[in-house]
């Protein structure tokens, strides 16, 4: 048994991708103006992109870029309104039950049965993922562990506990299945600065170890400059680029990945989008 999960990965064919996404498209109806009209709203225009087995991919976008939108339409969580998507062969709005077997999500905003405890929100995602209960109960004090929680925490309601622990509660329900695909919304996110260096040091033990694969989306350019094999720029919903980071730079003509999300973006990294995700 690893020390890291106690769910092992299915096997699956190398030659189909982890991610495949083809012109996957999202809109929203906002209510605007005197008369509340409804007005479409393009939260993600049509995306292709692809990720391989064991791959990390980043995609750095502002707030409002369309970054958790991928995300939830990835995880199951929303419906297209154009395009596909399909998770180691299986398609994502088809067969949304199989995917949910193979990916697992972070979110910046977590959801949880707040008046139940860590340990007890753990226990309840692992039969999810049809964990045996005596595996858990040792399982599960060691992934908060492993993520910075404070095991004397575990016990009380999630309602008590701050948003940064939160956070390493949500790390913790992900990596305990191991899953074959992570998707990573802003996974650091309000962490203090060593759980965010413990956080990704063991996002790298787990693609070391189970060969995971992993999407990440983030405002945080350094994380993904360290931890991605390819880095993209979502912009407005686009997907202006995916490429190595030093790639990136070499196209934008830029020394840091800072400098080479400007010049594709025109936007400083404070700022946020307009379309809301």
């Amino acid at each position: 048994m690893s020390s890291t999960s106690v769910l092992s990965q299915p096997s699956f064919d190398r030659a189909v991708p982890a991610v495949e996404v083809s012109c996957l498209r999202k809109d929203f109806r906002r209510r605007e103006g005197l008369r509340l009209r409804l007005r479409c709203v393009s939260a993600l225009k049509p995306v292709t992109f692809s990720i391989e087995r064991g791959e990390c991919v980043a995609i750095l976008g502002q707030n409002g870029s369309g970054k958790s939108t991928l995300v939830r339409l990835l995880s199951t969580l929303l419906l297209e309104d154009g395009g596909t998507a399909r998770i180691f062969g299986h398609d994502v709005f088809r067969e949304p039950r199989r995917v949910q077997r193979l990916i697992n999500r972070v979110s910046v905003e977590a959801s949880f049965f707040k008046r139940l405890s860590a340990f007890e929100n753990l226990s309840y995602a692992a039969r999810f993922y049809g964990l045996r209960r005596r595996e858990t109960n040792a399982a599960i004090p060691r992934m908060l562990e492993r993520v910075g929680f404070p095991l004397e925490r575990a016990t009380g309601p999630m309602e008590d506990l701050s948003r940064g622990m939160q956070q390493k509660v949500a790390l913790a329900r992900a990596l305990l299945t191991t899953p074959a695909l992570l998707l990573l919304d802003e996974p650091t996110t309000g962490l203090d600065p060593r759980s965010k260096l413990e956080v990704q040091d063991f996002i790298r033990e787990v693609r070391r170890v189970h060969d995971a694969t992993v999407l990440l989306c983030t405002h945080d350019l350094n994380e993904a400059e360290q931890l991605a094999d390819r880095v993209g720029i979502l912009h407005r919903g686009e997907l202006l680029c995916l490429a190595p980071p030093d790639e990136l730079k070499h196209r934008y003509q830029a020394e840091t990945l800072e400098e080479a999300f400007f010049s594709a973006t025109g936007i400083a990294l404070g700022e946020d989008e307009e379309v809301s995700e």
